[in-house]
């Protein structure tokens, strides 16, 4: 039996050329091939990276033999993308958000069960020691029950960065700003250690960035099945960029808590991770003393690494692990659709002015 899953990318942008290299190294991929619509683009992507260029995913499966997919279109395209995939056969790991909108991504679990394939989105910080640390806490009981969450990002986009590609900044486009692109990796670790999302209220704004139609900051209130709650304060607009924080405290009394992201938050294809993510907080009885020792062992794991790809690397590893084995990869769909009731949430009730239930 082969060990190893061979992966097509559909997209060839920035984030398409990490996941070439992450597939590269991980075990159980091989990567093959490479489709889109821009053939002159998608060309050059093949002949850099060793690849057949394709039309579609069909012409994948049928010329390159294609299990899996990794996904890296504009946000609006994941949909679309994702269900073509099944339709061909293929297990698809998408890159956050999964999509636009809670109906399109219940759509896509409904179809990839129906055709029996995998369906999980890019959510690599879970793989942080930082971000692991948190949920060990709360599956071993230290934190109790986790009551309140608090995610707070204060970065910053620039004007060239919405320059950078045609599609950004714009509602047809990319479809929506710090809400869609930069918060959902924060949103995702939230829901991982708070569960699953029942109400959503809150607002967004552009403070200082009238080149784009999209939001730049946004706040809101969260409420989750288990009786948790949750604030999340989100903006690009602050130069040159202070940090992500996702900070969790539990009944018992006890908090812990992550920077997942200092100064000027990674752009694929432009900069690298700047700070290595560390908790930030930590007060579990005991424990108080760890959160030093691990700064120091986190900084020196991450000067031994590249984590622009790194952790794709083991997500990648993940699905390609759970679709060879039978099982269920760490992040699933399910998961991506937590993310998208915050993100339609916080839309809804912008323009409604009420909570949004689900």
């Amino acid at each position: 039996m082969n060990d190893k899953i061979r992966f097509g990318l559909i997209g060839y942008g920035k984030v398409a050329a990490l996941h070439a290299r992450a597939l590269r190294t991980a075990p159980h991929c091989e990567l093959v091939s490479v489709s889109g619509h821009h053939q002159e683009k998608r060309d050059a992507f093949a002949v850099q990276w060793g690849l057949a260029s394709r039309n579609s995913v069909e012409e994948m499966v049928k010329e390159d033999g294609i299990e899996a997919v990794v996904i890296t279109t504009p946000h609006p395209r994941h949909y679309h993308d994702a269900m073509e995939a099944f339709g061909a056969g293929c297990h698809a790991l998408v890159e956050k958000p999964l999509a636009l909108s809670v109906s399109e991504t219940e759509a896509m679990i409904r179809e990839s069960q129906a055709r029996g394939r995998l369906l999980g989105v890019i959510s690599q910080r879970r793989w942080y020691p930082s971000c692991q640390r948190i949920r060990k806490a709360i599956d071993d009981g230290f934190l109790g029950a986790p009551a309140l969450g608090q995610l707070t990002i204060l970065g910053w986009r620039d004007e060239p960065y919405y320059r950078s590609d045609p599609w950004r900044g714009s509602w047809k486009h990319e479809g929506g700003g710090v809400i869609v692109n930069q918060a959902p990796h924060q949103f995702d670790l939230l829901c991982w250690y708070m569960g699953e999302v029942a109400e959503v209220y809150g607002g967004w704004a552009n403070i200082n960035h009238p080149y784009i139609e999209v939001d730049d900051s946004a706040v809101a209130a969260v409420h989750f099945r288990s009786g948790g709650l949750a604030s999340i304060f989100i903006s690009n607009s602050q130069r040159p960029g202070l940090y992500a924080k996702v900070h969790i405290h539990g009944t018992s009394g006890a908090s812990a808590g992550v920077q997942t992201d200092g100064g000027a938050m990674f752009i694929a294809g432009r900069s690298g991770v700047l700070e290595p993510p560390y908790n930030d907080i930590w007060t579990i009885p005991g424990q108080e003393s760890m959160r030093e020792r691990w700064q120091k062992e986190d900084a020196t794991f991450f000067s031994g690494i590249d984590a622009t790809w790194y952790f794709f690397a083991q997500q990648e590893e993940d699905f390609a692990s759970a679709i060879l084995n039978n099982g269920k990869p760490a992040v699933t769909g399910y998961d991506g659709l937590q993310v998208a009731r915050i993100i339609e949430g916080i839309y809804r009730a912008n323009e409604d002015k009420a909570p949004v239930r689900y």
